[in-house]
């Protein structure tokens, strides 16, 4: 399952579940069959951007839609650093410790 996927999921459940809707109450107000919403909430399929603050909206939330700067989090950067040689890696831990102070 796509990350992606996996956040959209999450997001449309808990402001389901917070608006008290049941799928059924949010797909009269969303105007979305109610299979949809279930697919979307168990991570089949992810909604458009467009599609997701569609359904937040009727469920009276909205989400920020900004860019900020991407990080990758500890997971990503312990892999990127997994896939480096023990000298490369010792390198670029010590010019991380140098950059961070």
């Amino acid at each position: 399952m796509r990350t992606d996927t996996v956040r959209s999921a999450t997001l449309l459940r808990e402001a389901r579940l917070r608006a008290g809707l049941s799928q059924l109450e949010l797909a009269e107000v969303s105007g979305k069959d109610r299979t949809v919403i279930a697919r979307y909430e168990q991570g089949v399929v992810a909604p458009s951007i467009d599609t997701l603050v569609e359904i937040l909206r009727a469920c009276g939330f909205d989400i920020p839609l900004e860019l900020v700067p991407f990080d990758p989090g500890p997971d990503e950067r312990r892999r990127e650093l997994q896939m480096l040689s023990p000298e490369r890696r010792l390198d670029a831990m010590l010019e991380r410790r140098q950059r961070d102070g």
